[in-house]
C-alpha cells in the first residue's frame, strides 16, 4: 500500500537535492521514516490546565501522566507500550553549532531510568537531565492492548503557541506527529490563542483532532461544543471536535460500566485514533505526503519567483533600460539638430532685418537734420562745417550699428549653444568679433555738388531788368502830369524794382543750392546706407556659416559618441537578455516540474487543493 505514496516522496527527496536542499531534504527523510514507522505517533496539546495528561491516562485506563500534584510539567512524556511498567528520561547530546535541535539520530540518545514513584519529579525536570544535555523528554512504558497495537502519545507542557513546544524536545514537535490532538475544556469557548494554534498547525499538518474535555463539570458542555465548531468552521479549520471526559472515563473503567464510558465520548476518540493507526500506510501518509509536498515546493519555488521578479526588475533598470536611454538620447540629439538649426536660421533673418532698419532709422535722422539745417542755411558759407558733421553722424551711425551686429552675434551664439545645456559642457565656438578699425575708411567719399553762385554781373544785369520795367511804367504815368520819362520819380521807383529783383533772384538761387546740396546729401546717404548693410549682411553671413560649421562638428561629435553608446548598450542588452532568457527558461522548467511534483502529490488523495501560485506577482 505503500508504494504510490513513497514513490512521490522518494521524488520530493530527489527534487530537494537538486535545487541544493540539504535541509529540506533531512526533513523529506524524516517524514519518510515516520510513515514508514507502524505506530501512531499521538501528540497531545493545549494550554496550561486543560486535562492533557488526564486525557492520556483516560484513554489507556492507567495513571501513566502525573496528575495533579502541584508540580508545572516542563518535560514532555512518551507514554507507548512495554511488557513490564517502566520510566526513564531520554535526553539527546548538544546540538552541533549550525546544525538543528532534533538531528541526532535516536541511538546517540541516553535514557536515564527514574523509578515509577519518580515520574513526576522526572517530568517535572527534578531528576534525570545532565546540565549542558540537549533536549529531554520522559519515557513510560505500560503493557496495554491500545498501546501495543502501535499507538505512541506524547504528552506536552502547556503552551501558548505551537512555536514553544518544540522548545523542550523534538519530540514534541507537530511535524513528529501522525496525529495532533488539541485539548481544550468546556468551562469555555475556543480562545483566539488556541484557534491561532491550530491555524498554524494546518500549514503542516493534515490530521488534527479538537477534544473538548471536563464536560463532567459544565452542564452546558453541548452548547460550548456547538459554539466551538461555529468557530473552527468560521476559522476554516477542517478539524473535528470530540467533547469528552476523562473523570467519566475513569470512572467507567472502575466500575466496569459500558454506559458511563459511553457517555463519557471517549469511544468516539478511541475509534478515530484506531483508525487513524490502521489507515496510517495508507490515507494519513498520503495527506502527510501531500502537505509535505505543499511546504518543499513553497519554499523551493519562493527563491524562483523572486530571482524572476529580480530579473523582471533587473529588465526595467539594467541594460535594457540602458538602452532604451540610448535610443532616447539618439532620439534627442537628433530634436536638438532641427532646433538649433531652426534656431541659427530665424535669428540670422531677424538679425538681417533689424541691422537694416536700424541703419534705415539713423540715416533718416541725419536727413532729416539736413533738411533743417538747409532749410535756412547756405550751402556756400555753411559747406566745409556742414561736411565734417555729415561725415562724423555717418561714421557714428555705422560705428553704432556695427556695434549692435556684434551683440547680436553673441547672443545668436549664446542662444543656439543653449539647445546643448543638457550635454553638460560649454559649446559656445572660440571665436571674438570686434569693431573694424577702417570703417570710417569703407564709407564713401562725400563729393562737394556744384553749386551756382550769384555773381555781381548777374546782379547788375538782373537789377537793370528790373529798374527798367519800373522807371519805364512809373516813367509813363508821369508823363500825363507834364513831366518827363526820365525824372526823379521814375529813376527812384526803378531802383526799387531793380533792387527788389535783384533780392528775389538771390532767394531763387539760395533755394537751388539748397535743393542742389539735399539731392546730393541724399545720394550720397543711400550709397552710405547700401554700402553699410552690405558689409554688415557679409559679416552676419559669415558668422552664421562659421556657427553652422562649429555646431555641425559639435552634433557630429555628439551623435558619434551616443551611437557609440547606443551599439554598446545594445549589445549589452542583447547579450543580458540572452542570458535572462536562458535564465528565466531554466527556472520556468524548475517551476513545472515542481508542479508536476506539487500536483502527483495532490492526487495521492483524490482530492483538488488550492493551487500554488509559483509565478510571481505583479
Amino acid at each position: 500500500m505503500a508504494g504510490i505514496w513513497l514513490d512521490v516522496l522518494d521524488e520530493i527527496a530527489r527534487t530537494c537535492t537538486a535545487h541544493g536542499r540539504g535541509d529540506l531534504l533531512q526533513t523529506v527523510r524524516q517524514k519518510r521514516a515516520q510513515l514508514l514507522d507502524p505506530t501512531l505517533r499521538v501528540l497531545v496539546i493545549g494550554e496550561p490546565n486543560q486535562g492533557k495528561s488526564q486525557l492520556i491516562n483516560a484513554i489507556i485506563n492507567a495513571p501513566a501522566c502525573p496528575v495533579g500534584d502541584g508540580r508545572t510539567t516542563v518535560l514532555p512524556t512518551v507514554v507507548q507500550h512495554a511488557e513490564a511498567p517502566t520510566a526513564a528520561v531520554a535526553q539527546a547530546p548538544p546540538p552541533a553549532p549550525g546544525h538543528p535541535t532534533g538531528t541526532a539520530a535516536a541511538a546517540t540518545v541516553e535514557r536515564t531510568p527514574v523509578a515509577l514513584n519518580q515520574v513526576a519529579a522526572g517530568v517535572a525536570g527534578l531528576v534525570g537531565r545532565r546540565p549542558g544535555g540537549g533536549p529531554a523528554y520522559v519515557e513510560i512504558g505500560l503493557p496495554r492492548a491500545l498501546l501495543g497495537a502501535g499507538l505512541v502519545l506524547v504528552d506536552t507542557p502547556g503552551a501558548d503557541e505551537v512555536a514553544g513546544i518544540g522548545a523542550s524536545a523534538p519530540v514534541a514537535s507537530p511535524a513528529r506527529a501522525d496525529t495532533v490532538v488539541l485539548v481544550s475544556d468546556s468551562t469555555r469557548e475556543l480562545s483566539v490563542a488556541e484557534l491561532n494554534m491550530l491555524l498554524h498547525i494546518m500549514r503542516s499538518h493534515p490530521n488534527v483532532v479538537v477534544v473538548q474535555s471536563k464536560t463532567d463539570l459544565v452542564a452546558d458542555w453541548r452548547t460550548v461544543a456547538e459554539r466551538n465548531r461555529q468557530h473552527l468552521a468560521e476559522a476554516g479549520v477542517p478539524a473535528t471536535l470530540i467533547p469528552v471526559s476523562a473523570a467519566l472515563r475513569l470512572r467507567a473503567a472502575a466500575a466496569d460500566d459500558r454506559g458511563l464510558n459511553a457517555e463519557s465520548g471517549f469511544p468516539a476518540l478511541i475509534a478515530r485514533l484506531q483508525r487513524d493507526l490502521a489507515g496510517k500506510a495508507d490515507h494519513l501518509a498520503r495527506a502527510a505526503v501531500q502537505t509535505v509536498a505543499r511546504t518543499v515546493v513553497e519554499q523551493l519555488a519562493a527563491p524562483l519567483r523572486a530571482e524572476l521578479a529580480t530579473q523582471e526588475a533587473e529588465e526595467q533598470s539594467g541594460p535594457i533600460s540602458r538602452l532604451h536611454a540610448a535610443q532616447r538620447e539618439v532620439d534627442e540629439l537628433r530634436r536638438c539638430s532641427t532646433r538649433w538649426q531652426n534656431t541659427l536660421t530665424d535669428e540670422i533673418t531677424d538679425l538681417l532685418a533689424d541691422l537694416e532698419y536700424d541703419l534705415r532709422d539713423r540715416t533718416r535722422q541725419i536727413l532729416r537734420a539736413v533738411d533743417e539745417a538747409f532749410d535756412t542755411a547756405d550751402p556756400l558759407v555753411a559747406w566745409d562745417t556742414f561736411q565734417d558733421w555729415l561725415e562724423r553722424s555717418l561714421v557714428e551711425a555705422a560705428e553704432a550699428n556695427h556695434e549692435w551686429l556684434i551683440q547680436r552675434c553673441d547672443w545668436i551664439a549664446r542662444r543656439v549653444a543653449a539647445n546643448f545645456d543638457r550635454y553638460g559642457y560649454d559649446v559656445l565656438p572660440p571665436w571674438s568679433m570686434t569693431m573694424p578699425d577702417d570703417i570710417g575708411e569703407r564709407l564713401p567719399e562725400l563729393q562737394r555738388p556744384t553749386i551756382d553762385r550769384f555773381t555781381t554781373g548777374q546782379k547788375l544785369f538782373t537789377g537793370m531788368k528790373g529798374s527798367y520795367g519800373g522807371m519805364l511804367m512809373f516813367g509813363l504815368a508821369t508823363t500825363l502830369a507834364g513831366m518827363p520819362m526820365i525824372n526823379p520819380v521814375s529813376v527812384g521807383i526803378g531802383a526799387l524794382f531793380g533792387g527788389k529783383s535783384i533780392r528775389d533772384e538771390s532767394k531763387q538761387l539760395l533755394r537751388r543750392r539748397q535743393a542742389t546740396v539735399k539731392t546730393a546729401i541724399q545720394r550720397h546717404v543711400d550709397d552710405f546706407f547700401v554700402r553699410i548693410i552690405r558689409d554688415c549682411r557679409d559679416a552676419a553671413r559669415q558668422v552664421q556659416r562659421m556657427l553652422r560649421d562649429h555646431f555641425t562638428g559639435l552634433t557630429e561629435e555628439l551623435q558619434e559618441a551616443i551611437v557609440q553608446s547606443f551599439r554598446s548598450a545594445k549589445q549589452e542588452a542583447d547579450t543580458d537578455a540572452s542570458l535572462r532568457e536562458q535564465r528565466q527558461r531554466e527556472i520556468r522548467l524548475k517551476m513545472t516540474r515542481l508542479a508536476a511534483v506539487y500536483e502527483q502529490a495532490q492526487q495521492l488523495t483524490g482530492a483538488r487543493s488550492a493551487p500554488l501560485l509559483l509565478e510571481p506577482q505583479p
